[in-house]
């Protein structure tokens, strides 16, 4: 990939991981309803339009399901991998309102591991629909299960990027039994709180009715100050945020005690610069809590590393699943 689109793509994916701590806030602030909804027929219009425009730049997925759970019904992609078959899938699951188009940059290289589930999250902007209320991080794990269960394999490696990363951790806890490892990409809530300083700038990214200047501000900060490009998935992102009303609890702190009883093998990636917590109290809390002690520190990553750093992912996570066989 040349140095050129290297600086087109990569803002575009940090754009789809970092809108985390605005919807984390506004999840606070807004009165209970029961499922997450798209708050107009235009408006979905609009987003499935640009959703469409967006998974563009994916390879084709070999496989598209809608799998019912519980909680609604869960996008599923499955794209088959170019190297041999010797892992478990790996299952992606991506950041708050970026779905499954956030892993453009990351599939190349990923599916010379093997073969690839891509989640759109329940109750998320996506092609996923919610139906039941999803209030508790039992819920939240439940669904995640449900829809493993319904897949042909057994056991998956599982990879979480941001809220997705606190996804997976919370899957692993409470339904084991199908994580064969578990991967998180600079996660939310799980090695470190998430600092007053980010959660005060996010409150305007999190006002639908505010112009997208202000979201844009709030995700280039916390892409380490990279403009942010009027790209496919950007605008994907834009148009689920304004058109998404999102209805879930805020995703409660993993505590050092639950990462220590994690039964599988975890390999942890922290970005330096992040600003979803303390980058080097995270490292620390992940070095000391995690049984296997697989932690990875990117010093020049971004919260947005999956975009920064595709191939040093691929990498690392390679060579951790080598490990584990």
């Amino acid at each position: 990939m040349t140095s050129d689109r290297k600086k087109r793509r990569w803002p575009r994916i940090a754009l789809g991981v970092v809108v985390v701590a605005g919807v984390a806030v506004a999840l606070v602030v807004r009165s209970p309803s029961p499922v997450g909804h798209w708050n107009s027929a235009d408006g979905y219009a609009d987003y499935a339009e640009k959703y469409d425009r967006a998974m563009k730049d994916l390879p084709t997925p070999t496989l598209t399901r809608d799998l019912r759970t519980e909680y609604g019904v869960v996008r599923v992609y499955r794209f088959t991998g170019t190297g041999a078959r010797t892992t478990a899938p790996l299952v992606l699951l991506p950041g708050t309102s970026s779905g499954t188009p956030v892993w453009a940059d990351n599939l190349p290289s990923l599916l010379r591991i093997g073969d690839v589930y891509t989640f759109d999250l329940l109750g998320e902007p996506g092609m996923s629909v919610q139906s039941r209320p999803i209030d508790t991080s039992e819920d939240k794990a439940a669904w995640l299960d449900q829809t493993l269960a319904a897949l042909p394999e057994q056991k998956f490696n599982v990879v979480g990027l941001s809220i997705g990363g606190w996804t997976a951790v919370n899957l692993a806890l409470r339904h084991p039994d199908r994580v064969a490892t578990l991967t998180t990409l600079d996660a939310v809530n799980v090695f470190g709180s998430m600092p007053v300083e980010t959660i005060v700038r996010s409150l305007p990214a999190a006002v639908k009715w505010l112009p997208r200047s202000w979201r844009d501000s709030f995700n280039s900060y916390t892409a380490g100050g990279a403009p942010v490009e009027q790209v496919p998935v950007a605008d994907m992102i834009e148009s689920g945020m304004k058109n998404y009303t999102i209805r879930q609890s805020q995703p409660e702190r993993i505590s050092e005690q639950q990462l220590a009883g994690l039964p599988m093998p975890v390999l942890a990636i922290i970005a330096g610069k992040s600003v979803m917590h303390d980058p080097p109290k995270a490292r620390s809390t992940a070095e000391s809590a995690l049984r296997t002690k697989t932690v990875k520190f990117y010093p020049d990553a971004s919260h947005a590393l999956n975009g920064e750093f595709p191939d040093r992912i691929a990498a690392d996570l390679q060579a951790f699943l080598t490990a584990q066989r």
